[in-house]
């Protein structure tokens, strides 16, 4: 007879549900994950895992198109859309395995079906039912839940996906061919990774955004590069706009756009609608319970702990940023708190974003404008890439490197690049901002050459008049 009653269950496989489960096995602590979908989450199967692959093929067709910035010369060069969407699925794929692979090595069991809390058992355990696609529901129990449902993209009424003509991330993920037209409502990361693949591809794109600037949450600097960058590969960007009642044609898409009073209409193959995430609070057993929602998340407290006695919440559903490394370590975090271990809260600040747009783009900490209305007096470095020798060897000069240093104090407030693998640079901007570095020590760390990262020790030193190459 499998066991129905443990120390933690967590409903919900993703990058927060899972690793919660493996540092639970970790610690010794009996645990169990109810999956009604695929282990891995939205990240591994929607989100994070299959647009980076997709984007890779887009700077590989960007490369095959610029041969001659290199000295190359090719005729014929050509790509089969489906083999690149094929590819996506297939790393997808393999990485969901490995979770899978990982859990059972763990020995933690994975039940399927959608789990819902089911009030309090005897001696105060909380009940979990588990409901299969098919057969019985099961019950389990245990001392502990942790809710790691995830979100689902918001569905704007009128710009509801429809599987053909309107796009989520879901259809946007696996097209059967590219669209030759193709407007993207919403200019987030999500968003904006869209329209950087598919203009990259070769679809004539238009960008559409509500507010004044693209990647509304980037420091002013980066939203106004990336624009400049996006418009210089062909990119049509449309911001403080707003968009009417769509008109779906047999083949296309027919969308009234209002910018600065003025309304355009503009007739695409394609709408994909990227305009933001709502929790999965639905059908979890939140009713009857003291678990508060926020505009569709599970409001917790620093340690994600809900007002329910032995509920919490994790990831995605718990709100802002949404961000699948915030998930994993709310997870470890979480379930150590349970374990009687020593935890610090999550400072949303020391936390990065990363969208993997043509250029990337990183950052981590305040804006130059939110320091400033947090009270700061700041001192700015900027240190652009078209100075740094790799960049140029490259062939990618395009970005540029900004520090946010407290003028009284030091410490690094926050750090914001775009450019060419700014994403895999970022963390150091990470670790110093969670070690309480000061530019004393950013100053005094060297940086090999030649490397983009140099980039970073120039905009330090550029915060304090001390700039050496540009």
């Amino acid at each position: 007879m499998s066991q129905t009653d443990f120390d933690i269950i967590v409903i919900g496989g993703g990058p927060g549900g899972y690793v919660a489960a493996l540092r639970a096995a970790q610690l010794k602590l009996s645990v169990a994950v109810v999956e009604a979908n695929h282990l891995g989450g939205i990240c591994l199967n929607w989100g994070c895992i299959p647009t980076k692959a997709l984007l890779r093929a887009s700077e590989i067709n960007h490369l095959l198109h610029d041969l001659g910035t290199y000295g190359f010369k090719a005729d014929g060069v050509s790509f089969d859309f489906k083999a690149i969407v094929a590819r996506s699925r297939a790393v997808s794929k393999q990485l969901a395995s490995g979770v899978q692979h990982l859990l059972k090595k763990a020995k933690v069991p994975v039940f399927k079906g959608f789990g819902k809390l089911d009030g309090v058992a005897a001696g105060g355990k909380r009940k979990v039912l588990v409901q299969p696609e098919s057969g019985a529901p099961q019950s389990l129990t245990a001392k502990h839940v942790i809710l790691a449902t995830g979100a689902r993209a918001r569905a704007l009424p009128g710009l509801e996906a429809d599987g053909k003509l309107v796009w989520s991330y879901r259809e946007a993920l696996v097209p059967d061919e590219l669209p030759k037209r193709l407007l993207v409502i919403g200019s987030g990361a999500i968003g904006t990774e869209f329209a950087s693949f598919y203009r990259n591809m070769g679809s004539e794109v238009t960008l559409v955004e509500v507010a004044p600037r693209i990647l509304p949450v980037e420091d002013e600097e980066i939203s106004a590069l990336a624009r400049k960058e996006f418009e210089k590969q062909g990119m049509r960007v449309l911001t403080s706009a707003k968009v009417g009642a769509l008109k779906k044609g047999k083949n296309d898409v027919t969308v009234p756009v209002e910018v600065g009073g003025k309304t355009e209409t503009i007739t695409v193959d394609r709408v994909i609608s990227a305009v933001g995430i709502v929790g999965n609070v639905e059908n979890i057993g939140l009713e009857g319970t003291k678990i508060k929602v926020d505009r569709t998340h599970v409001v917790t407290d620093d340690l994600c702990r809900t007002g329910e006695p032995g509920v919490y919440a994790i990831g995605d559903l718990a709100g802002a940023p949404w961000l699948a490394h915030k998930a994993s370590h709310e997870a470890v975090m979480c379930v150590e708190a349970i374990a009687g271990k020593t935890v610090h809260p999550i400072d949303v600040t020391k936390i990065p974003g990363c969208t993997y747009c043509r250029p990337q783009v990183a950052s981590v900490g305040y804006t130059e404008a939110r320091a400033k209305e947090a009270g700061y007096k700041v001192r700015v470095g900027k240190f652009p890439l078209m100075a740094n020798g790799k960049a140029l060897a490259m062939g990618e000069p395009e970005g540029m490197v900004k520090t946010v240093f407290d003028a009284q104090t030091g410490e690094l407030l926050g750090a914001h690049m775009i450019g060419a693998e700014v994403t895999e640079m970022i963390q150091g901007f990470v670790i110093a901002r969670t070690a309480e570095l000061t530019e004393a020590e950013l100053m005094e760390t060297i940086f090999p050459h030649p490397t983009i990262s140099e980039s970073m020790h120039e905009a330090v030193l550029a915060a304090y008049g001390g700039a050496l190459h540009f």
